[in-house]
C-alpha cells in the first residue's frame, strides 16, 4: 500500500477518485465532516481534501505528516489558514473549475426572480391556474441593466451571459483593468454606489473577507432601484440578510436569488424562506455533473503534484512553501 495517503472529508465526483487512484494515492474517505471524525484519520494522512469542512488548528497539530489541503472549489473561509502555514502545509484550491456553472446559476435564479417561476409552479399546483397569471407582475430583462460586483472567472461569464440576453452590462470592480472590461464590452461603475443606483439586477461575485463582509448591507440596500433584484452565488456573509429580508418584504426589492448564506444550512425560520419574493437554493450552483468532474479532477491534481513532489498551480498560502522548504532544508551548523 502506498505511503501517501489521501483523506477526502466529504464526497467528490468519481473521476477525481479514480484519478488519485491512478496515481498510486491510498484514498480513505471520511464517515462525517466534523473535526472528530477527522482526527484519527489525519494523524498519517499526507493530504486532506475538504469541500466545505471546517479544518482547525487543532487539527492540523494531530496530523503531524500532512503536506496539503486540497480544496473543492475556492473558498477557504472554514479553514484555519494562520494555522496551516505555521504547520508548512499548503492549501492548494481549484479555481474557474466551477465558474460556468456557479455563473449559469446565477442566469436561472435571475430567470426565476424576474419571472416568479417558484411562485407559479405552486400557485397552479394549488389548482388556481388563473390567480397567478392575471395578478403577478412579471420583468422582462432585454434592455434592462445587469450590474456585476466582483468581474472574476464567474462574474465575467454572468456578464456574458446577461449581454447576450440583450442585456446592458456594468461591472464595480476595482482591481480589473479597463482593458478587460472594454474586451468584455461592459461598462465600468466607478463606485458600488453608482452601480447600485443603475443596475435593475445586482449579482454578487465576490469572495469573503473583511473587505467584503456585509458590503451590501441596509443602506445599499435602500440605494437600488425600486422593484431591482439581487442575486448572489457569491458568499452568503457579503449580504446582510435580515436587511435584505426588510426590504423585500417592504416591497423596496422586486426579487432575490440566493445560493448561499451567512449560515449553512440557513435555519428553517430564517424570515427570508417567509417571502414568496425570494428564490433560495441550497448552494448547489457549482454542481452540475461537468462541473463536479472538472473540480474533482483539478483538487485531485493537487494532489498528485504534491505527492510528486510538484508545486500545485494555485496555492492560497505561499508562504507554507518557504516554512515547508526550511523544514526540509535546515541550515547547517559549523561546528
Amino acid at each position: 500500500m502506498t505511503d501517501f495517503i489521501c483523506v477526502i472529508a466529504q464526497p467528490i465526483h468519481p473521476d477525481g477518485v479514480d484519478s488519485l487512484h491512478q496515481g498510486g494515492i491510498h484514498v480513505i474517505d471520511a464517515q462525517a465532516p466534523d473535526p472528530q471524525s477527522l482526527i484519527p484519520l489525519l494523524a498519517d494522512a499526507r493530504s486532506l481534501i475538504v469541500r466545505s469542512a471546517a479544518v482547525t488548528r487543532e487539527m492540523l497539530a494531530q496530523a503531524p505528516r500532512l503536506e496539503v489541503i486540497g480544496v473543492h472549489g475556492v473558498g477557504v473561509n472554514a479553514i484555519d489558514m494562520a494555522a496551516a502555514t505555521d504547520h508548512g502545509v499548503i492549501v492548494a484550491n481549484t479555481p474557474g473549475s466551477n465558474a460556468q456553472a456557479v455563473a449559469e446559476q446565477a442566469i436561472a435564479l435571475m430567470f426565476a426572480c424576474a419571472r416568479r417561476v417558484p411562485l407559479a409552479d405552486r400557485i397552479v399546483r394549488e389548482g388556481d391556474f388563473f390567480a397567478f397569471k392575471y395578478n403577478e407582475p412579471m420583468i422582462e430583462l432585454a434592455g434592462q441593466t445587469f450590474g456585476v460586483v466582483g468581474f472574476g472567472n464567474i462574474g465575467r461569464r454572468a456578464a456574458a451571459m446577461a449581454k447576450g440576453l440583450g442585456m446592458r452590462v456594468v461591472v464595480f470592480s476595482p482591481n480589473a483593468p479597463d482593458a478587460d472590461l472594454a474586451a468584455a464590452g461592459v461598462g465600468r461603475a466607478p463606485t458600488l454606489d453608482a452601480l447600485l443606483t443603475r443596475a435593475d439586477v445586482v449579482s454578487v461575485h465576490v469572495g469573503l473577507n473583511d473587505r467584503t463582509r456585509n458590503m451590501i448591507g441596509r443602506e445599499e440596500l435602500a440605494r437600488m432601484k425600486p422593484g431591482a433584484l439581487l442575486l448572489n452565488t457569491g458568499r452568503g456573509g457579503t449580504v446582510d440578510e435580515m436587511a435584505l429580508a426588510k426590504s423585500l418584504a417592504s416591497g423596496h426589492l422586486g426579487g432575490a436569488g440566493l445560493d448561499v448564506f451567512a449560515v449553512e444550512p440557513m435555519p428553517y425560520d430564517h424570515p427570508l424562506l417567509a417571502l414568496d419574493n425570494v428564490v433560495v437554493s441550497p448552494h448547489n450552483g457549482g454542481s452540475t455533473a461537468a462541473s463536479m468532474s472538472r473540480t474533482a479532477l483539478a483538487v485531485a491534481r493537487n494532489i498528485l503534484d504534491v505527492s510528486r513532489g510538484v508545486t500545485p498551480a494555485h496555492v492560497v498560502n505561499p508562504d507554507a512553501l518557504a516554512a515547508t522548504s526550511a523544514a526540509s532544508n535546515p541550515p547547517k551548523v559549523t561546528p
